[in-house]
């Protein structure tokens, strides 16, 4: 391995780190205890040697929020194809219903990193980051199926994820009791959903 690789790949660990600590950080107290100074602490670099990978705050945000994106997809993918085949696309949209809400529950500040936080990421814009795109697409995939005839899925997409987002920040904080979360969310599997008779 030459000099120069060995430099990117310390470099790229170190960023991993970065972004790594801030997360762990922001899960356990919240987005306001993470500075530059404290994840500088915590790495055990200085604050310059942080300066060379984000700028600040914000794109450390950034970061977090491309991550949280990546697994998101995975995780609505890995459920939505683990849905019995049997029971049609009802099954999906519920799986993908119950695991976007699942990935919100168990990330809260992953999540608001994706949406709440200024991260400074362009969504729905030709230079949308891949991640970003791909956490759409896996939604897209299976609402495509049920959006219903005449209905841009596109659109349908926006609508469903627009319901499930606002499930997930309501019942967060507090606003919808916990306990209709499981009832609430078929409902809206139900009634969004133009399902055959079969489904």
């Amino acid at each position: 391995m030459s000099v120069q690789e060995r430099k990117e790949r310390e470099r790229a660990d170190r960023e991993r780190l970065i972004v790594a600590t801030a997360r762990e950080l922001a899960e356990q107290q919240g987005w306001d205890a993470v500075t530059t100074r404290r994840l500088a602490e915590r790495i055990e670099y200085s604050q310059p040697v942080l300066y060379s990978h984000f700028r600040g705050k914000r794109e450390i945000i950034g970061a977090v929020a491309l991550q949280g994106a990546a697994e998101l997809a995975v995780t609505l993918r890995a459920a939505t194809s683990g849905a019995p085949a049997a029971e049609g696309p009802r099954a999906r949209v519920s799986a993908l219903a119950h695991a976007y809400l699942d990935f919100a529950g168990r990330h809260p500040a992953v999540y608001d990193a994706m949406f709440q936080l200024d991260g400074g990421l362009p969504f729905a814009h030709e230079d949308t980051p891949q991640p970003l795109k791909d956490g759409f697409a896996a939604l897209l995939e299976t609402l495509a199926e049920v959006a219903g005839d005449g209905v841009d899925p596109g659109l349908f997409t926006e609508v469903f994820w627009a319901s499930l987002h606002g499930l997930a920040t309501l019942t967060r904080a507090g606003r919808l009791p916990r306990a209709e979360a499981a009832r609430r969310t078929e409902l809206l599997v139900d009634r969004l959903a133009a399902l055959p008779a079969d489904a």
